[in-house]
């Protein structure tokens, strides 16, 4: 990181959708010059949208997280349109913030993840862990042409690396505190935390994912309450009782004590599992509020395990900064403040900071583009447990107009 040379200001789009397939985040940042040797990065976000998906490419994608439904065919195919709608949501977010498209110096798509299987699976004296995001890069970067950046994790995991948490180098760069050490908390489909101890160089961050972060409760209420597909505001979850027999069963799980570095998905906390949680429900007879307050309590719950667990032994932390669709649920909010209020840590969200929690992560994978377009490192090896830097993304150019004979 310390290798930047200054360069003009640039514009670059990030686009992201997440585990829980709630729509596409796009955003378009200006990044500004940065001198030699600095390792923050000055970005102002210039627009921001939200697109939902289509209902029925939200279902499709919903049946390819189960293994058995993603045949070859169907992900081909929502590989291709799912770059169409990424292209899309480009397109517009760029017309938002009054640029032309010829003004973007790249696109950094996350794209969508339907399987991750991060940990080592040796085969033949090959390590063959996995993970898969689609959205075709090629689709995007002809619809638009502009240079397109994606399938960012597979570089990472190429090297050792588990692919995740990706955002920490971004959040290095952005957030660093010389005087205290600052806490990141996404609260998406899944919870991941960044700790930027005070004045932290890079091999001093370190993140992980917490465990579920809106994931189940978002699948519990598309069972228990539809067609809703969210606890809006977590107005559910406020009605309910913690039910302490449930509680005590989803801490057992065995993700809150593996050691670090670690990262989960669906295929451990997805359909299966909330599956498991209404059959107990049925069988005990327990109210469905009461359930949608227990697994919202297991988030902060789980968060405030994570700290308590791997990061106040080493760094006391004064505040907890969250992000995330989870920053708008009111009584996961106040389950955090509770929970951490025993800690001496104060509980923000991007907003409190005058920041965007639903952008925060397409800003991110716009400057992970951004790094890639530079062909500088872009992961943090510590986080993922890479055995070194590298260059993550895949880059797909649109057409010049030029041809081999000029």
């Amino acid at each position: 990181m310390d290798n930047i040379t200054k360069v003009e200001a640039k514009y670059v789009v990030g686009l992201m959708s997440g585990t829980s397939v709630d729509g596409i985040d796009a955003a378009v940042i200006e990044i500004s010059p940065v001198l030699e040797g600095e390792r923050a990065i000055a970005v102002r976000l210039l627009a921001f949208e939200n697109t939902s998906f289509p209902e029925t490419a939200r279902n499709e994608i919903f049946e390819l997280f189960n293994p058995a439904n993603a045949t070859i065919d169907r992900v081909g195919a929502m590989n291709m349109w799912l770059g169409e709608l990424y292209a899309e949501a480009a397109l517009s977010v760029i017309e938002k913030s009054g640029l032309q498209p010829s003004q973007i110096t790249a696109i950094g798509s996350h794209g969508q993840t339907i399987y991750h299987a991060p940990e080592a699976n040796w085969v033949n004296g090959y390590n063959l862990h996995c993970t898969v995001q689609i959205g075709e890069g090629a689709v995007i970067a002809n619809r638009t042409s502009i240079a397109t950046v994606s399938d960012f994790r597979v570089a990472d995991m190429a090297m050792g690396g588990q692919g995740a948490p990706l955002v920490p180098f971004t959040e290095y760069l952005l957030y660093t505190n010389e005087k205290q050490t600052q806490l990141l908390q996404n609260i998406g489909g899944i919870g991941n935390i960044t700790v930027l101890p005070a004045n932290a160089l890079p091999s001093d961050v370190f993140a992980f994912d917490t465990g579920p972060g809106n994931m189940i409760i978002d699948g519990l209420v598309s069972e228990l309450f539809p067609p809703m597909t969210m606890d809006v505001g977590g107005e559910l979850a406020a009605q309910g009782t913690i039910i302490d027999e449930l509680l005590s069963w989803l801490k057992q799980d065995e993700y809150y004590t593996m050691a670090l570095p670690k990262s989960t998905g669906r295929e451990r906390f997805g359909k299966q599992y909330v599956s498991q949680i209404i059959a107990m429900m049925n069988e005990k007879c327990w109210s469905a509020v009461d359930v949608i307050a227990t697994v919202t309590y297991l988030t902060a719950w789980s968060i405030s395990d994570s700290y308590e667990r791997y990061i106040a032994p080493k760094h006391r932390a004064g505040q907890l900064l969250i992000g995330g669709g989870g920053s708008y649920n009111g009584t996961l909010l106040r389950n955090l403040e509770q929970l951490f209020a025993q800690h001496d840590v104060q509980v923000l969200t991007q907003e409190d900071i005058g920041g965007n929690s639903d952008a925060k992560e397409a800003i991110a994978f716009a400057l992970l583009a951004y790094f890639t377009m530079e062909g500088l490192a872009n992961n943090i090896p510590q986080v993922t447990g890479a055995s070194e830097p590298v260059v993550m993304g895949k880059i797909s150019l649109p057409y010049s107009g030029q041809s081999m004979g000029g």
